[in-house]
């Protein structure tokens, strides 16, 4: 019997056992995942939580039911990829032959002091949660700051502006303009439908520095209800606690395979792996898919490709509350009703497979 581990049930972890067990002849084979949740999140609408728009058993996909399926509901505490083995905070220790780590990140400050004390985050659920308990406990007419003008930040920002229109919503991005990373037709599509809905957005920002309810812009304070970090992530920190190759965001410079250089049997999957695209819940679905072949190949006793195929991702797509939205189709740029209704559809669909 082989043992395969892995480590974190998110977006990565859970198509790797999905697209695994969907092999009727996989046997001899025992599939251990660590999770220290219950169940799978849905990450890329803890924004709506956070705002208070949704519920969190919406957010939830059960784990699939599968003699062949262990799951452990534990946090990692370590990785030892030279014993193969991995510790968990209950004291007991896992063995493998081979693993796949799909720990996902976590919020960067970049050195800002008092920002991860003082901050609340949308990087778990739990934290989420929290994050949508301190914003329904603000008065009415309160400040809420959101620090980061990227994809989370905006959309974050819409929907907090639906489920409270009584707040003031500062939005701080250190660019001359929010969504930096897509087309001038997008960002500014949604700048004008921010500043239309009454979100204040800041451009140009650098925040030096972070107290309880306050914020220092080029260290001038500004009072606020709630902070709100969406301004950058980072590998997992036992991920970027390991003595391999990585980038500055503690992300590890996976080889053509996906593999830690050096380890011909620890994979790394979703947004703890540095790749050529930026990180996605999508993205990191489509690594699991070509690593799930490649477990196959190797316990089959078959060769790899020299080359995988080059991962082809079919767009970005985001929310401005629950009738608006934005997206990049290829070359092709979305706004308004359409997009958003293919957002809720993707979800619906995603759901719908993952048998929830």
């Amino acid at each position: 019997m082989r043992d395969l581990l892995i480590l974190g049930g998110g977006y990565g972890g859970l198509r790797v056992i999905q697209r695994l067990l969907a092999q009727k002849d996989l046997k001899d084979v025992n599939i251990t995942l660590v999770e220290k949740e219950a169940y799978h999140s849905l990450k890329t609408e803890f924004y709506a939580l956070a705002a208070g728009t949704v519920a969190d058993k919406h957010l939830r996909v059960a784990f699939p039911n599968d003699v062949r399926l262990e799951l452990k509901y534990e946090t990692v505490t370590g990785i030892h990829l030279d014993d193969n083995k991995v510790e968990l905070a209950s004291g007991e220790e896992l063995s493998y032959d081979d693993l796949v780590i799909g720990l996902g990140c976590e919020d960067k400050y970049h050195g800002v002091p008092g920002a991860d004390k003082y901050t609340l985050s949308i990087q778990t659920m739990r934290r989420s949660r929290k994050t949508n308990q301190v914003i329904q406990a603000i008065h009415n007419g309160g400040t809420v700051a959101i620090v980061g003008g990227g994809l989370s930040g905006v959309e974050l920002a819409s929907e907090l502006r639906e489920s409270r229109p009584d707040l003031k919503i500062k939005l701080f991005d250190r660019g001359e303009n929010i969504l930096s990373m897509f087309p001038a037709k997008l960002y500014n599509y949604v700048t004008d439908w921010l500043i239309k809905n009454d979100v204040e957005i800041i451009n140009k920002a650098n925040i030096t520095k972070v107290e309880e309810n306050v914020l220092y812009n080029h260290d001038e304070a500004i009072s606020t209800d709630a902070i709100i970090w969406t301004a950058g992530i980072q590998a997992n920190k036992l991920v970027r606690e390991l003595d391999v190759d990585k980038d500055n965001q503690g992300r590890v410079n996976v080889t053509e395979h996906h593999l830690i250089p050096g380890y011909e049997n620890a994979f790394v999957v979703g947004d703890s792996a540095r790749l050529k695209q930026a990180p996605s819940a999508q993205l990191a679905e489509a690594q699991a898919e070509q690593i799930a072949m490649l477990l196959q190949k190797k316990w089959n006793g078959e060769e790899w490709p020299k080359e995988l195929p080059r991962i082809k991702l079919k767009g970005v797509l985001g929310s401005l509350g629950k009738k608006h939205g934005f997206g990049l189709m290829g070359e092709k740029s979305l706004t308004g009703r359409v997009p958003r209704v293919l957002k809720s559809g993707v979800l619906w669909m995603y759901k719908y497979h993952s048998g929830s």
